[in-house]
């Protein structure tokens, strides 16, 4: 089959990392899915079991996601265990060396003698290659990729700094091809490293895939030209978007674990009328919100389609759960096949 009909799509979360490979000769219900454990899950785990046997650890690889490693390396130091790591795996755990040096991790340049290597990185080709090929299945040339990227800052929140780039999204017209990037933005550092290791992949936000992919849904697809709001609940965080046609005109950010049925509610209101502030989500430890001053707000943007591996938090507000190709896990790589289509990387 022609290298332009095939594809392989993950969508790198939290929790998991979905995966598809898009062959345009089939119908997408017999293309090759597979659910496994997240790069940064799989790294947390081998953490876990060095600290239950008291083993050092030395981190070294590629800059990645951090949540449960981070959480595990922390611990791994509370039991009184070194953890070394390389420059560029080290900004797994902080942008800024100071501050991961303050945990007590030891940045070193080669391995310690009697520590556990831990290879990091958010995409493992060779052991996805190896499962494949047992079931004589071989990689496509062509990938499209999510992390969720905060971009890399020194100084400041982190929390601020990723939602600036949302905020000047929208204002520079929120079109959500210009999600997708093919050159990644030199502050994406965590883009950038997966783009070094699998080389000419498309990148995208986890929250811009699901995005996308709520739209295979063709419930969802119908409301495009009238507006509606999309929710994406992650393992991690929660999106919600005003979207019209291509363009987002607003958006929140927050975290899954401070959100709940009422607060998800309410802020959904609150940006279909325009009233969601920055400073309230912000002020409540989420990334933040904006809705673009020419936004129009006219009544519209009725419909609300939930997404995401917590989507039950929006079981009982009356809101469509989206279900594109009738497989909500795989929402993101959807999307990113979706997005690479529009960009002519694949049929």
């Amino acid at each position: 089959m022609s290298e332009s009909k095939r594809i392989l799509a993950i969508d790198a979360g939290a929790g998991t990392q979905d995966i598809l490979l898009y062959e345009s000769d089939k119908t997408i219900e017999n293309c090759v899915k597979m659910v496994l454990p997240s790069q940064t899950t799989i790294v947390a785990g081998r953490v876990r079991q060095a600290t239950a046997h008291g083993e050092d650890v030395f981190l070294t690889g590629n800059l990645m996601g951090g949540g449960p490693s981070v959480s595990a390396i922390k611990k791994h130091l509370k039991a009184g265990l070194a953890v070394y790591a390389t420059p560029l795996a080290a900004k797994t755990i902080r942008d800024n060396p100071l501050e991961v040096e303050a945990l007590g991790v030891q940045i070193v340049e080669e391995a310690p003698a009697e520590a556990l290597t831990i290879r990091t990185g958010d995409v493992d080709l060779p052991a996805l290659s190896s499962a494949l090929a047992l079931f004589d299945v071989e990689l496509p040339q062509r990938y499209a990729i999510t992390v969720q990227d905060h971009g890399e800052t020194l100084e400041g929140s982190q929390r601020r700094f990723r939602f600036q780039q949302w905020e000047r999204f929208v204002e520079q017209g929120g079109h959500i091809v210009e999600l997708a990037y093919l050159e990644v933005p030199a502050h994406l550092t965590r883009m950038k490293a997966v783009q070094t290791d699998v080389p000419g992949a498309m990148l995208m936000d986890t929250g811009s895939a699901a995005i996308w992919g709520a739209l295979c849904d063709e419930n969802v697809a119908v409301h495009r030209g009238d507006g509606l709001i999309v929710v994406n609940v992650g393992n991690q965080h929660t999106v919600g978007v005003l979207l019209r046609g291509e363009r987002v005109w607003g958006l929140f950010e927050h975290h899954t674990v401070l959100m709940n049925p009422g607060k998800l509610a309410a802020h959904v209101e609150s940006l279909r009328e325009g009233t969601l502030t920055n400073d309230e989500v912000y002020g409540d430890n989420g990334h933040g919100a904006c809705v673009h001053p020419d936004y129009p707000g006219d009544g519209t943007f009725r419909f609300v389609a939930v997404t995401g591996p917590n989507r039950g938090m929006a079981a009982d507000l009356g809101y469509y759960m989206a279900v594109p190709h009738g497989d909500m896990m795989m929402t993101g790589a959807f999307g990113l096949v979706a997005a690479a289509r529009r960009l002519g990387l694949v049929e």
